[in-house]
């Protein structure tokens, strides 16, 4: 990309920033709106950007941080790869080992951008897919022990050239998966995203002319690193650190993993040494360093300015130190399938070594994520389906402010899937689901609640879970309470009651079988005996909190008047002030 202009017009930047934003968001809405399969169309696991030649992310429309770090990894490799790139091609890669998608169900789909002739940049997005190959259903085994456990990998490859599509790849492509008319139904979708964009950047490079607009491409990634740089030397100097752990990788079953960050930083440096944190792993926990590098620009945006507009100029604001052959830079060819746990582990060590530097904006930790995966054929279509699901809980407490209910948390961005649309896509029924009372950890801003969801399974199937907190609880803050850890049993409440571990791969269930999930809670933050008694009341009124546990947790005694719960405030003083005592 050319250098930024010394003097460039203050009101035609903002407008191609803004210009630049709606059309990353019209590449977003109409990748979402023709999308098959119900990971983009309902879950909404995708993400579109704009590159320069040199690769760099101009813009992002954020749905998941990660594919920051991502997409510069993937159009580097197009890049590298071809040197004959012309108008109407188009190319696939997936592969985290030659470009960046956090695992192989991520792919990216990139565009080049000409105009008059001459290559100005790509358009892409990143979408999971539903299947890929491996095996299991989903692809994404949490027993995995190498990356050719994981499905179908390819490397950057000409998807479309001069607009013609090379049906060889697109039969591998189909050949590779459980689901082929999903898979390629949304690879067209995602195609059909960059070509609009394509046509949108056109349109605004001929408005503003060639010169002004790279430019002005340039100036705005400048503008994005000073911005975190700016905010960054108004935070204490100095060496802080913390960790976290997940709860296994799925194969040294048991052994937590940990992950450790020390955070250096003076004036408007800083820099983050991951060399702490534990050997890459046998099973698949490891995430490659595009991701931790996203991972980091995740946390600085949202302490500093999450309105921030979006590009690579926020990952270049900090240094990373990540060891070869570590769980944060593991060697080819390790398994990286069940990435986003190990994320949430390194996202929440961030905070938790940045809370020193910027107390104000603490946070308790969260749910983490999880995905269940289903597989079969169904008897009712006669065709082979994966029902893939991403489900949240209980996001952490903040310094200010209650975490939230039943949502993804962190740089976890994907929806639940709604009731409706599982049922009449699935052989399934959801039996229940509703918030799990007591499950947000005590404190003075209490930790959100995590989710109950309970299935009935109407034909055989295979079943697999990438989850995270069921061993581990959510940590609170500033002495807050920890968040209730997760569970998947199935069968529950029967003689046939089988608890599976955080990470599981290819368990049979049969029809009439049921299962239940439940997610963790998020973490307290403060004392919860210092809550306001009347919160306390609400969330009781609200049922996010049981008698029993207004008592144990916040020390308030609780009486029904009508239909409502008031508080007693004589009783409520005293049991206080008996706790008081004792600590």
């Amino acid at each position: 990309m050319v250098s930024a202009p010394k003097h460039v017009d203050a009101v035609e930047l903002e407008i191609i920033r803004a210009s630049l934003d709606g059309i990353v968001q019209e590449m977003q809405n109409s990748l979402f709106r023709t999308g098959f399969s119900t990971i983009i169309r309902e879950s909404q696991d995708a993400s579109c950007a704009i590159m320069g030649t040199d690769a760099l992310v101009i813009a992002q429309h954020v749905v998941l941080p990660l594919h920051i770090g991502a997409f510069p990894a993937c159009c580097g490799a197009v890049i590298r790869t071809y040197d004959d790139i012309t108008e109407g091609d188009a190319f696939l890669i997936n592969h985290p080992y030659e470009g960046g998608s956090p695992h192989a169900p991520d792919m990216a789909v990139i565009t080049p951008v000409f105009f008059k002739g001459e290559l100005m940049g790509f358009t892409g997005s990143i979408a999971h897919k539903s299947d890929i190959g491996g095996p299991v259903p989903g692809s994404c085994s949490g027993q995995a022990k190498e990356t050719f456990n994981e499905g179908l990998h390819l490397p950057a490859v000409r998807y479309q050239h001069k607009f013609q599509e090379n049906i060889e790849i697109m039969r591998i492509v189909a050949a590779n998966s459980r689901t082929p008319e999903l898979v390629l139904g949304d690879i067209r979708g995602q195609l059909g995203s960059s070509r609009l964009g394509e046509q949108r950047l056109g349109e605004l490079i001929g408005k503003f002319g060639r010169d002004k607009s790279v430019g002005c491409f340039a100036r705005l990634i400048e503008l994005a690193e000073q911005r975190i740089r700016a905010a960054i030397t108004d935070w204490k100097d100095g060496r802080y650190e913390a960790e976290r752990f997940v709860d296994d990788d799925g194969v040294d079953t048991g052994k937590p993993v940990r992950i450790h960050v020390v955070v250096e930083k003076k004036g408007d440096q800083i820099r983050f040494d991951f060399s702490g944190s534990a050997d890459q792993t046998k099973g698949p926990a490891n995430i490659r360093p595009p991701t931790v590098r996203a991972a980091i620009g995740y946390v600085l945006v949202s302490l500093i300015d999450p309105n921030t507009f979006i590009n690579s100029g926020v990952l270049s604001a900090f240094e990373i130190v990540a060891r070869e052959g570590s769980v944060l830079n593991p060697r080819f060819p390790a398994p990286v399938n069940t990435y986003n746990p190990t994320v949430h582990a390194l996202v929440e060590a961030l905070y938790g070594a940045l809370a020193d530097i910027v107390p104000g904006l603490a946070r308790a930790d969260g749910c983490g994520s999880r995905s269940i995966i289903l597989g079969g054929r169904s008897t009712y279509t006669g065709k082979g389906y994966v029902q893939y699901e991403i489900l949240g809980g209980g996001g952490g407490a903040r310094a200010q402010k209650d975490g939230q209910s039943g949502t993804s948390v962190n740089q976890s961005n994907a929806k639940i899937a709604p009731i409706e649309i599982i049922e009449s896509e699935f052989p399934t029924r959801i039996l229940r689901f509703e918030l799990i009372p007591d499950s947000g950890g005590a404190g003075k801003f209490r930790g959100g609640l995590g989710i109950r969801r309970e299935y009935l399974n109407l034909e055989d199937a295979r079943f697999s879970i990438r989850s995270t907190k069921h061993v581990i609880a959510p940590e609170g803050a500033a002495h807050g309470g920890k968040g209730r850890t997760g569970d998947i049993i199935v069968n529950p409440d029967t003689d046939a009651a089988k608890q599976l571990p955080t990470r599981y791969a290819d368990y049979p269930l049969k029809g009439g079988d049921q299962f239940r999930l439940l997610t963790p809670g998020g973490g307290g933050y403060g004392d919860g005996f210092t809550r306001d008694p009347d919160l306390v009341a609400r969330d009781l009124n609200e049922g996010y909190v049981s008698v029993e546990g207004a008592l144990r947790d916040y020390g308030v005694v609780a009486l029904h008047e009508g239909q409502n719960f008031v508080v007693d405030g004589i009783a409520t003083a005293k049991a206080r002030a008996n706790r008081a005592k004792m600590t």
